[in-house]
């Protein structure tokens, strides 16, 4: 199965992916391409070191989102990707592009959505005060980290975490749950019915 990887930052999880999934031979899944948009993101060198083909596409190049979601679309379809996976994509998708890859865009989130939607996931948490956080793997929709839960893993907040050491925590969770779920989608073991997704045991 070929996946396609948006990436804004560092791509720390993109690292995972690439380590985990595209290198090994076994896990029949290839990162075909990995898209950016900024020129500057240092998970463009992750791919490219890792010799998966790169695309910076800055949506100030376009006179409108709508014809930036559709070059994002035409890297995806140039490259036959059955999946888009989000690793730090900061963007948000228009929703005719949501429409035409439903169910097909994977998003990981640093908090257990419903809660603490957004950008400011960690932060918000410790300024809440929860005692439990975690990871949540979804589906995009139309919304802001409102997509249909595939899986979740607890984290707890500890009394002396500030925002770096909770966010490592939860990095840890995060690099051990996403390859599983994008294996799970590669074995055609997810059923979405409703907002509901069934893991099956089985393809």
């Amino acid at each position: 199965m070929k996946i396609a990887v948006l990436a804004s930052g560092s791509g720390s999880n993109l690292q995972v992916l690439i380590d985990q999934l595209h290198r090994d031979e076994n896990s029949g899944i290839e990162i075909a391409v990995v898209i950016g948009d900024r020129k500057k993101a240092y998970a463009l060198t992750r791919a490219r070191n890792a010799g998966v083909p790169t695309y910076s596409v800055d949506a100030k190049d376009f006179p409108n989102r709508e014809a930036f979601d559709a070059e994002i679309s035409r890297l995806i379809e140039v490259h036959d990707t059955e999946v888009i996976v989000l690793a730090g994509y900061m963007k948000l998708f228009q929703p005719p592009f949501v429409r035409k890859y439903r169910n097909r865009i994977i998003n990981i989130h640093p908090s257990l959505l419903p809660a603490f939607p957004g950008a400011h996931a960690v932060p918000d948490t410790l300024k809440y005060g929860v005692k439990i956080t975690g990871v949540t793997v979804h589906f995009v929709d139309e919304g802001i980290d409102t997509g249909p839960i595939i899986a979740q893993v607890p984290v707890r907040v500890l009394d002396d975490d500030d925002e770096e050491s909770l966010h490592a925590r939860i990095q840890v969770e995060e690099h051990r749950l996403y390859p599983q779920v994008i294996k799970w989608f590669a074995e055609g073991k997810l059923k979405v019915s409703g907002r509901k997704v069934i893991v099956k045991e089985s393809a």
